[in-house]
């Protein structure tokens, strides 16, 4: 096992934040495009960490616009969600509801969105706090997106306030990759473009009083560029033992013809449950399961989500006549039976190289249920699964190593257990306990 490996698997349990008194000065102004009662990586995680902060005695309030993902448009349940209007959260926390720009799925469309909310954050976020009471004295930006780390540096610097950049993902690296400028005059002017924001991005992360990334990896990409204090609060999950024992709960649920081996009368069951965008790279899961239809291997493959691109994943596995099922977005309540119906959950990234820094929270998820995982992944989140003996790794976007993988299980007659490891390590790292208390713990050691 290598050094970074082991330290994967060296586990220890941080006790969850005490409540202390605290004084006015614990005011944390959370600025942020995603957050409740939307759903989603971002909003799952902040619907984690702010109840866990108010309940260690921080007065939190947060900039956000109405819940308009993934959609574009107001979603119409919360109709009653907006700009402008001041609320107070279901965990005590004070929410102001910021400006939005409506948005199709173009990455033109959703920046002009990021940057109308990030703007108004600004002008919302100095009306109502700029009384001396009301002011915070640590503004955290959250990536994504991008602008809102913008417009946490502006009310830090009116507030006199500590600046905390959160790092989600491994930005600015993916501005490259995921086309996030690809739209200019050409490519001397997208160039300079990426270059400028690249060096605007790591300067805002440099002048940080903290930086929180998600990864050990990223952490240290982001202190070698010079960031003077960097911390590691990885995402969490809420599915440990309650969605392990939901899930085995599914599975003796299901048929005893289920149990068979695989083989001609029973396929294989693959899924994937998450956001279906261009990141996760799922044309390699389409054509896999299309060259093994294409052999006589009998595969079923689920796909459960929204995301931009479904219309060119769809039209894709109808031109290949791939074995591939669209379930659309499906209720958490639901997520238990896909795991159980599945033989193993892919979990899948591009091959781009910032994806090497970083780990999907849905890999989490995954692992805590101890079902098998097919892993497109590279890197960090690569080393976690072969490390903890998770499932099985194939190199992002290759083809024909993830149709090897699941030809060999049919052949097999089945897929391989998993043991307890990898479900005994979410347990004690990803957990939203320990994780608030790291949270505190950095914040904390602002004061000093």
């Amino acid at each position: 096992m290598s050094t970074s490996a082991a330290r994967h698997a060296r586990a220890r349990r941080r006790p969850a934040p005490r409540p202390r008194r605290r004084d006015r000065h614990d005011h944390l102004l959370l600025v942020t495009h995603h957050y409740e009662p939307e759903t989603g990586a971002p909003q799952r995680r902040w619907g984690a960490l702010v109840p866990r902060l108010v309940g260690a005695g921080f007065r939190v309030t947060v900039l956000a616009p109405p819940p308009h993902y993934p959609a574009g448009v107001l979603d119409p349940e919360h109709a009653h969600l907006r700009p402008g209007l001041v609320q107070r959260g279901r965990h005590g926390e004070r929410i102001l509801r910021v400006r939005y720009r409506e948005h199709s799925s173009s990455l033109v469309s959703r920046t002009a969105d990021h940057v109308v909310a990030a703007a108004h954050s600004v002008v919302l976020g100095w009306r109502h706090l700029r009384a001396r009471a009301h002011r915070p004295t640590v503004v955290v930006g959250t990536v994504p997106g991008i602008p809102s780390m913008f417009a946490a540096w502006a009310l830090a610097r009116l507030f006199r306030a500590r600046f905390v950049v959160e790092m989600r993902d491994a930005w600015p690296d993916l501005i490259r990759p995921a086309g996030v400028v690809a739209d200019g005059s050409g490519r001397r002017a997208r160039s300079a473009v990426v270059a400028l924001a690249h060096r605007a991005i790591v300067r805002l992360q440099t002048r940080s009083d903290l930086v929180v990334t998600t990864t050990e990896t990223f952490a240290g990409v982001v202190e070698s560029r010079g960031a003077p204090n960097v911390g590691v609060v990885r995402n969490g999950t809420a599915f440990t033992d309650r969605l392990a024992d939901k899930v085995d709960d599914e599975v003796d649920a299901l048929p005893d013809d289920d149990a068979h081996r695989l083989g001609p009368d029973r396929p294989l069951r693959a899924v994937y449950v998450g956001t279906i965008g261009r990141s996760q790279g799922l044309e390699v899961v389409v054509e896999a399961a299309a060259a093994l239809a294409a052999r006589g291997v009998p595969l079923e493959v689920h796909l459960a989500g929204a995301g931009a691109d479904i219309p060119h994943l769809k039209a894709l596995a109808s031109t290949l006549g791939a074995p591939v099922t669209f379930l659309g977005r499906v209720p958490h309540t639901d997520v238990p039976a896909l795991y159980a119906w599945a033989d193993t959950v892919l979990v899948s990234l591009r091959d781009w190289e910032p994806f090497q820094w970083t780990v999907p929270s849905k890999l989490y998820e995954t692992m805590a249920t101890r079902r098998h995982v097919t892993a497109c992944l590279a890197g960090e989140a690569a080393e976690l699964v072969l490390s903890l003996e998770a499932g099985d790794v194939v190199p992002p976007g290759d083809v024909e190593a993830l149709a090897a993988l699941w030809a060999g299980f049919v052949a097999a007659g089945s897929v391989p257990e998993i043991g307890p490891a990898a479900q005994e390590w979410v347990a004690l790292n990803a957990d939203d306990d320990a994780l608030a208390a790291r949270y505190v713990e950095l914040l904390d050691g602002l004061r000093r």
